[in-house]
């Protein structure tokens, strides 16, 4: 359903967009590289198996939870509306 100015599908492209977006970025936050057999930040082992399973791991696991609980997730606006984009 187009409404206005838009095109035929024009919204499924927008949901589609945003979607690859995220993929993009969660892909782009995985670690990388060899894992460390110490937490980063809380010096305590990380087990082997956690090693072998996530490749570049830096954090044992209740420092890797931490992390997860402050990230926020981040939204995009992709609609063209002046008063959207006050929110």
């Amino acid at each position: 359903m187009a409404g206005g100015w838009s095109r035929d599908g024009a919204v499924q492209d927008q949901i589609d967009a945003t979607v690859e977006d995220a993929v993009s970025r969660s892909r782009s936050s995985l670690p990388r590289g060899e894992s460390l057999e110490y937490c980063d930040e809380c010096g305590e082992d990380i087990p082997e198996a956690r090693r072998k399973a996530v490749a570049g791991v830096r954090f044992c696991v209740e420092c890797q939870s931490a992390r997860d609980k402050q990230r926020r997730p981040v939204g995009f606006n992709r609609r063209g509306s002046k008063d959207s984009q006050l929110r």
